[in-house]
């Protein structure tokens, strides 16, 4: 499949659910616990035998809660750089099979998300903290060799043993004291992406595994790739470093900030991925829950405004987006007005070299007065003085073609 059609649905979704879970959501520190803390691998180890989530629990509670969310793929952990598999592997007895809880959560995963129509990703880490070749290649050599294998093999149970998968999501492809432009050779990784197509021949690949394909992965912050490049913005609720369960982190992202994260991204045509970190039960903790509450429920009224998104012009709406008020997103004949900080009665957008057709609330259909100038200025007149919606209020305008910028280069201020 060419590789536009292949992005085609990526383009069009735009938001995301992330999930870290495993054994690292015992201790409650985050998923990096056994590096940070230099925990022997066989006393971390001694987790998975406390790793087992009740009957009751299923992933579905995940799916459904990202349906709610307003997000439209999902992400999980298939394993992290601790090795612990979260499905059944030939190579590895370090699984949730083989240990207590006796279950393929992987499978699991895949079963939930097929029932509720949601696109499905799989994450997995090249490297595996438990090989001695890991921390030093030149001294452990047949270690390290082994660790490559073992993510070759366990790479293609994943790509053959689930169906269709939407999404491979590799990470911990960077290697202690090897550059950068040697990783994809350690790894053999077009081997391995090679591969990974002809099991999975309309797959996403991320950027990795040291290689291009598909889309690059900015994390904790929303950077635009270039024009033309694929690209999704992954985030923590929380702190940087808590991407697994973190019990006690009271460092949490506000409502409004995640929105606006998630308009930044769409405005540039990116998507964004919004990470949560389950406990050991599965169940997902409170804080996160009533924000993805509140994000779903501005959704189901502004969403028009995020998916299919494309590109803004540079300078439409004006600088960052909409001048001093907000941002702007895009799509076919239509620009989406996202107001984050409230200016009264009256807004002053910029940069528009399009005839405005109509302006209206997008969550409600009410039309709103305009007035736009040859100078590429749009003021949209009796707004009411609080806003319509506390986070982001959303003001669709119809325009007569694709959103084009008025160039303001060289015309001075008079």
């Amino acid at each position: 499949m060419e590789y536009q059609e292949r992005m085609k649905w990526w383009n069009e979704v735009r938001f995301g659910m992330f999930i870290h879970w495993g054994i690292y959501s015992i201790p409650a520190r985050g998923e990096w616990v056994m590096y940070v803390e230099r925990i022997p691998k066989q006393e971390y180890a001694e987790l998975a035998k406390k790793f087992k989530p009740p009957k009751s629990f299923t992933p579905e509670i995940w799916v459904k809660l990202a349906i709610s969310t307003g997000m439209k793929y999902m992400v999980l952990t298939t394993r992290h750089h601790d090795g612990f598999c979260l499905f059944d592997s030939k190579v590895s007895d370090f699984t949730s099979v083989k240990t207590a809880s006796k279950r393929d959560f992987v499978g699991e995963y895949v079963n939930a998300c097929r029932k509720h129509n949601m696109r499905i990703g799989f994450y997995y880490s090249l490297l595996d903290w438990r090989f001695p070749g890991y921390h030093n290649k030149e001294k452990y050599p047949e270690s390290f060799n082994e660790m490559v294998e073992q993510a070759h093999s366990q790479v293609k149970e994943l790509m053959s043993n689930y169906g269709k998968i939407d999404i491979l999501w590799y990470d911990g492809g960077w290697i202690p004291g090897i550059e950068p432009k040697e990783i994809p050779l350690l790894w053999k990784s077009e081997k391995l992406n090679k591969m990974v197509r002809e099991l999975q021949p309309d797959i996403i690949i991320n950027n990795r595994s040291g290689l291009d394909e598909d889309f690059d992965t900015p994390e904790q912050h929303v950077t635009a790739s270039k024009e033309g490049r694929a690209w999704e913005s992954c985030m923590t609720i929380g702190d940087f470093c808590g991407w697994g369960y973190i019990k006690n982190n009271p460092n949490m992202k506000s409502v409004p900030q995640l929105i606006q994260y998630l308009v930044t991204a769409a405005s540039d045509g990116g998507n964004y991925l919004l990470n949560v970190g389950p406990k050991p039960d599965g169940s997902i903790q409170k804080e996160f829950v009533d924000r993805l509450k509140e994000i779903g429920k501005w959704m189901q009224k502004n969403g028009e405004s995020i998916y299919g998104s494309e590109r803004r012009p540079s300078g439409f709406g004006g600088p960052w987006g909409a001048g001093m008020i907000g941002s702007v997103t895009c799509k076919g004949n239509k620009a989406y007005l996202h107001i984050f900080r409230w200016p009264g009665k009256i807004a002053t957008v910029v940069g528009i070299k399009n005839n405005v057709v109509s302006a209206y609330f997008l969550a409600s259909g009410k039309k709103i007065k305009f007035e736009k100038t040859d100078n590429g200025k749009l003021f949209l007149k009796g707004l009411p003085e609080e806003p319509p919606d506390k986070y982001d209020t959303v003001i669709a305008l119809e325009l007569d073609g694709k959103p084009e910028t008025f160039d303001y280069s060289g015309i001075p201020l008079l």
